[in-house]
């Protein structure tokens, strides 16, 4: 409590001083977009703290660099459309896949960039673009820049634009570096090494085809490192994570599991809310009432996925379309630990359908049910996301969200959603991102809980509270059952008692008859 406090006077005390001693000399130098963003993002300004170990003076400094570069770069009103058509269709630059530890990659085809003096501006604006572009999306998650200058040498090296690229790292995006990665060329490392800072050295990591797959897995590498990825660049469309339609697909569009996709789905939602009561509050498809999912459990079959009050979650990501819980991480175990469920919860804050559609970075491993439907007004629906055969999850897998409003006279049957995709346009679609979270066990436990269907970690207070409740309510079913097996037990005595009075009773008459 005492570091959070502490953590929030200094970002007070940051906005104060820069409010005072930097913005009524150099206001007309700044992006009022950056001024009024700097007063409501606690991350931002936590960040730019952190990358200057919480002294005031070495922070305050770098906000004013970082401002003015800003607005020399036009950062806020940087799009797509705004940067010439041959840099995106160049592949020197581009965002895919991940590293090992979940981080996304920053690709420098080396090979593909043209050295010209007048085009540098235009280019360090596109490096511009995709570092905001991803920053905005990812709310503050590093990522990994990979050097690649595999066919190269370093007479094609600009050093030039890499000190740029460096430098937004250094002073522009702070704590957005994850580390550096060099593919070959030896005197590129010894040169780049001298523009970083203590802190960033450590993060520089030169590698070669033998080395590189410590840091990447296979997955996202390309033949000529090792790897097995086919990706390859091409635009348009802006490479976008590369996320694809889920294995299995339930709702409006038929696949062939969707004869058992409402059962599993039941079956889910009723593992979920045996989990915490607490955790979902009127919900038509997930009886709130323990008891009642005893004694009526035919009628949690028939019940639907949508309720028309929102459910309580722990973390909610409030969009403009779509509330979505959890915010940022699906948190599955690892094959020690066995959940290989989690629940995303959509709730629609609008007054219109909204129709919504789920893809993965990894379509093979996942199940997504339903990955492509609507919502309606003031509704929530529930959207189970399971592991598919005997795969694991990994850091690296992503999912996206995907929501548009629908016209109150457009359908929501599968030919209407298929052709509203079509027709929709980007800048109308909502889009959020949710990582994966592993969570590891270091024994094999015989107890497999719940929780993590709600996509909860482990650690945390609250968790503990909840494996307790589940506890409790496990140890209350064992001891019902046991006291009706007792109860069953002396039912049984008392029978057979009666049975032996009868019999004796019956003999006592036929002796008395004979005599």
């Amino acid at each position: 409590m005492a570091g959070q406090q502490d953590k929030a006077a200094l970002i007070s005390e940051t906005r104060r001083r820069f409010e005072a001693e930097y913005l009524p000399d150099k206001s007309d130098k700044y992006d009022s977009r950056d001024v009024e963003r700097l007063q409501q993002d606690d991350n931002w300004v936590e960040n730019y703290l952190i990358w200057r170990h919480d002294v005031m003076d070495d922070t305050l400094k770098m906000i004013d660099e970082s401002f003015q570069w800003r607005k020399e770069y036009m950062v806020n009103d940087l799009s797509e459309s705004a940067l010439p058509k041959w840099l995106f269709e160049n592949g020197a630059l581009y965002l895919h896949g991940y590293d090992k530890e979940g981080y996304k990659l920053f690709w420098f085809r080396v090979k593909f960039h043209m050295k010209d003096p007048k085009l540098q501006f235009e280019k360090k604006k596109f490096v511009a673009f995709w570092l905001e572009h991803y920053a905005r999306r990812e709310h503050g998650k590093p990522l990994t820049v990979v050097f690649d200058m595999a066919e190269t040498g370093v007479s094609h090296i600009d050093l030039d634009f890499i000190r740029f690229i460096i430098n937004c790292f250094k002073v522009y995006y702070p704590n957005y570096l994850s580390y550096v990665l060099l593919f070959f060329c030896l005197a590129a490392f010894k040169i780049v090494k001298g523009w970083l800072g203590p802190d960033a050295i450590s993060m520089l990591k030169f590698t070669n085809k033998n080395e590189v797959q410590e840091y990447i897995s296979v997955e996202y590498l390309p033949a000529y490192m090792g790897g097995i990825d086919t990706f390859k660049y091409s635009y348009p469309p802006l490479v976008d994570d590369d996320f694809q339609t889920p294995l299995c697909e339930n709702g409006p569009i038929t696949t062939e599991d969707e004869t058992e996709s409402k059962e599993e789905i039941e079956a889910d939602s009723k593992e979920a809310g045996e989990s915490s009561e607490e955790q979902i509050l009127n919900a038509k498809k997930v009886s709130i009432n323990f008891k009642e999912q005893i004694s009526k459990p035919e009628e949690n079959d028939k019940t639907d996925s949508k309720t028309k009050n929102a459910k309580k979650a722990l973390t909610v990501f409030k969009g403009p379309l779509l509330h979505i819980s959890p915010a940022e991480e699906l948190f599955f175990g690892s094959k020690e630990i066995g959940e290989k469920k989690c629940l995303i919860v959509l709730t629609n804050v609008t007054k219109n359908v909204v129709a919504f559609k789920v893809r993965t970075t990894a379509p093979d491993k996942y199940r997504v049910k339903p990955s492509n439907s609507s919502c309606e007004p003031g509704t929530s629906i529930d959207i189970v996301v399971s592991l598919h055969g005997g795969f694991a999850a990994s850091l690296q897998d992503r999912f996206l969200i995907m929501a548009a409003e629908m016209d109150q006279s457009s359908g929501a049957g599968v030919p209407e959603l298929a052709q509203f995709w079509k027709e929709v346009p980007r800048n109308k679609v909502m889009e959020h991102r949710l990582r994966c979270h592993v969570v590891e066990s270091s024994k094999p436990s015989t107890l497999t809980l719940k929780e993590n269907s709600f996509n909860i970690p482990t650690k945390t207070n609250e968790d503990l509270h909840l494996q307790l409740t589940h506890l409790l309510q496990v140890n209350k079913r064992l001891q019902e059952q046991i006291d009706r097996c007792v109860w069953f037990q002396q039912l049984i005595v008392v029978l057979a008692l009666f049975l032996v009075a009868i019999a004796a009773f019956c003999f006592y008459l036929l002796y008395t008859l004979r005599c």
